[in-house]
């Protein structure tokens, strides 16, 4: 493989969790839990990830076929067999037949692997899911829930609460907005942190919002970060070290869901009690609402021990709670983003050149700055789309020429070959 390693995502994650351990922001033992594996476990991948670094994680028996793997033309038989015969059976049921009958000995996973991966069975039969009532953590910001309640709040209209309630207290921290969207959701998130600290890991469900449908893409560029397959609450996450638990049902994060039941009555009450019918003046309520909440029904906070981790050894969280953008700079030093078209001031030649890759980052109080590396670019916004350099106004000042001549430069004559120009007239009146 050369200097080019294939790591899959489980991979990807513990290098970052590595990295973190490198850098004093997370200690080994925090990593060992987020890794899943014991703490002599973990100090065995930090010794081979400080000698051979990134190689050191990639797992050794990576493209090498099993020794005890079936081969090729035997199992290309019993795929064969299995059409011809017992395409109606089962894998484990068939497996049997095919020993007794065929003499052909296969295991009856093997056989279920096989027949999925060539589409020639499919599971049918569903268990009913059994759920367990799962306890509370035992530590205040060891898991966070969170989700969107969209409801009648006020008037007719419908509006999101997105809340945020602490798994081990049931401290909860809300905001509401026109819908569930990522604007609302790190400005929510990063008041919590702001206000406690960051939490080790979040409950969420599978809406967009918070998880990426899409598969992560085998595109290994310098910021894995800026990928396809990661939405913007994942990429802040990953940057913080947090965790995301995917919750495959309501039942999953039943406190968040029971905690939109209480909303859902006292809070709707009271914004009709006390008249309020604007989505601004419900927010500002909304704070000393939480103050109420917190008070009748969520533990104190001195309660259980935190496990909140300080934010300031992150720097500035603006940087980290925004969007991210790559765009690529023009010979012209403009930049194209969403139908609007930017310039880069002079000053930067030592710095970078066209064709280089500008990172936009987006932030929530609506702002927008340009980075290359650690360096902010100055630039201004243009009213028109520029032209190419080539044709540029400048270019022709060059060359000293007229009004006239521009004009008859700028204008696209047809070649001597042109279709249009092979028109016959005649065929009109045919």
């Amino acid at each position: 493989m050369g200097d080019k390693w294939i790591m899959s995502r489980k991979e990807l994650e513990r290098k970052s969790l590595l990295e973190a351990v490198g850098s004093g922001r997370l200690f080994l033992t925090e990593a060992a839990v987020r890794m899943k594996v014991s703490y002599r476990q973990s100090k065995r991948i930090w010794k081979r990830y400080l000698e051979e670094k990134d190689a050191g994680l990639c797992h050794r028996n990576r493209g090498k076929k099993p020794n005890n793997a079936y081969p090729e033309s035997f199992k290309q038989k019993i795929l064969q067999r299995y059409e011809e015969r017992y395409n109606t059976f089962g894998p484990t049921f068939a497996s049997e037949k095919l020993e007794e009958d065929d003499g052909l000995n296969v295991n009856a996973e093997t056989l279920r692997l096989w027949l999925k991966k060539a589409g020639l069975w499919q599971r049918k039969r569903k268990h009913h899911i059994y759920r367990e009532r799962r306890e509370r953590r035992p530590a205040f910001g060891e898991l966070l829930q969170i989700d969107g309640s969209i409801h009648r709040w006020f008037d007719e209209q419908y509006h999101c609460l997105l809340n945020m309630v602490d798994d081990a207290t049931g401290i909860c921290l809300a905001q509401l907005d026109k819908g569930e969207t990522t604007q609302v959701l790190l400005s929510t998130f990063l008041q919590w942190i702001k206000r406690y600290g960051i939490p080790k890991a979040v409950y969420v469900d599978l809406k967009s919002v918070y998880v990426s449908p899409k598969p992560l893409k085998e595109k290994y560029d310098d910021d894995l970060l800026i990928q396809e397959g990661f939405s913007v609450f994942e990429q802040v996450c990953k940057r913080l070290n947090i965790e995301i638990i995917r919750a495959y049902s309501p039942q999953a994060k039943g406190r968040v869901e029971r905690k939109h039941a209480v909303f859902q009555d006292r809070l709707v009450k009271e914004l009709n009690l006390y008249d309020i019918h604007t989505l601004e003046s419900a927010n500002e309520y909304l704070k000393k609402f939480l103050v109420k909440v917190n008070q009748k029904f969520a533990k104190p906070q001195h309660s259980v021990p935190d496990s909140h981790r300080d934010p300031r050894p992150y720097g500035d969280l603006k940087q980290i709670f925004c969007w991210r953008y790559k765009r690529q700079l023009r010979h012209d030093w403009t930049i194209q983003f969403k139908r609007a078209y930017y310039q880069v001031k002079k000053g930067y030649e030592h710095l970078l050149k066209p064709e280089d890759f500008i990172l936009i980052k987006c932030y929530l109080d609506g702002s927008m700055r340009f980075w290359f590396g650690e360096a902010e670019l100055v630039y201004e916004a243009l009213s028109f789309k520029p032209e190419p350099p080539s044709r540029s106004k400048q270019y022709y000042e060059r060359k000293n020429l007229t009004t006239e001549e521009i004009t008859r430069k700028r204008t696209r004559k047809p070649k001597p070959n042109h279709p249009w120009k092979n028109f016959n007239s005649v065929w009109l009146k045919t």
